[in-house]
């Protein structure tokens, strides 16, 4: 088995989903008392979105390749980039590492092509909808990416820094993402893509017939299953 390399407390609530996922499939997929080999190191998020909010995005991928280097330095076969929007920099930490990302991008298309999905639509911060690391890295699998209109995306990037990272999971920001994600679903979107690690704790399969991608759940999957 590899050894995993995790990039984690972007935040700290979704790398919960991901070490419990993580877990959880390597001890399907093998049976008996197997559980994940892994390297975590947890950033203090206050800083990393510090970075984010200032633009210094060349300094925040120097600070996420040192903590992979690190990490590749005690036994990390490849590394998981623990969050969607800090894949921005996921060239800057296989570039310093060493080591290869396994991109989250990929692994969500790869769901969304499973599903028979053509066209789907992404939420999570105002980062990952409207800069193209994430959406041009789904396109190329043949899948048409939608993004919400500018007032769904301010929404959608509030609840996430003010509510989600906190573990705090509102009622009221649920209906209004429910409310984005019908709107969406009505303008073609297949499915919604949950790309934001956080928003899977806020919206589930049971408040909406729409298919959702999660993309932590997936990208968690995918990096045990590379690691067997």
């Amino acid at each position: 088995m590899q050894t995993i390399g995790l990039l984690g407390g972007m935040s700290w609530v979704s790398t919960q989903l991901y070490y419990r996922e993580i877990n959880k499939t390597i001890a399907s997929r093998l049976g008996g008392a197997h559980s994940a080999k892994c390297l975590l190191y947890s950033f203090d998020f206050h800083e990393i979105e510090a970075l984010q909010s200032s633009g210094e995005w060349s300094t925040a991928g120097n600070v996420l390749g040192d903590a992979a280097k690190a990490l590749a330095s005690i036994g990390a076969n490849f590394i998981v980039i623990g969050a969607n929007t800090m894949h921005l920099v996921a060239d800057d930490v296989e570039r310093i590492s060493g080591l290869p990302v396994l991109h989250i991008g990929d692994a969500t298309a790869d769901a969304l092509v499973a599903a028979g999905i053509k066209r789907a639509a992404l939420l999570g911060t105002r980062y990952t909808m409207e800069k193209p690391f994430i959406r041009e890295r789904i396109e190329r699998h043949g899948i048409h990416v939608l993004i919400p209109d500018d007032a769904d995306r301010e929404t959608l990037h509030k609840i996430i820094y003010a509510e989600l990272i906190k573990d705090v999971v509102r009622q009221e920001s649920r209906e209004d993402v429910l409310d984005i994600i019908e709107r969406l679903n009505a303008n073609g979107a297949q499915g919604i893509i949950l790309g934001c690690t956080e928003l899977e704790l806020l919206v589930t399969p049971q408040y909406t017939d729409v298919p959702l991608f999660r993309t932590a759940e997936v990208h968690a999957r995918a990096a045990a299953l590379r690691a067997i």
